[in-house]
């Protein structure tokens, strides 16, 4: 028997938390169009994890936190393919988010905890579920 690895995608998603809101963008021109979706984005080469979603957080809302801490973990395996979905809470945020990039979102909105919109990216649903019950992991 051969041994074979899979390769897989690992993202960062961030949870930026504030007054008990959560902060969205209505994604646009890729995948889960029209959805709402945590700021999110890939590793580049060599980049660590936490890293990554400092970058992310600013290239895409222009915002930074005082603190950004480990939530969850979520092996998406939806495509097919196993994307592992590291999540991130940033705490401390000030101001308001910018439309960093518009030709791949709306607009950013900040949402109650309890008034989530019915329409989420379906790949974040599973992360917003674990950091709203405190679960730190799912196979999903």
């Amino acid at each position: 028997m051969q041994d074979t690895y899979q390769a897989f995608y690992v993202g960062v998603n961030i949870l930026a938390a504030r007054e008990g809101r959560l902060l969205l963008g209505k994604r646009k021109n890729s995948y889960g169009a029209g959805t709402w979706g945590l700021p999110d984005g890939h590793l580049e080469p060599g980049e660590g994890m936490k890293d990554a979603a400092v970058r992310e957080l600013a290239e895409e809302t222009g915002l930074s936190a005082d603190s950004l801490e480990f939530s969850n973990i979520v092996n998406d395996r939806s495509s097919g393919q196993n994307r592992l979905q590291v999540g991130f809470i940033a705490q401390g945020i000030e101001g308001e988010p910018a439309l960093k990039e518009p030709d791949r979102c709306d607009e950013w909105r900040w949402f109650g905890l309890n008034e989530l919109p019915s329409e989420l990216f379906p790949p974040h649903v599973r992360q917003i579920k674990n950091f709203l019950d405190g679960s730190n992991f799912a196979d999903a």
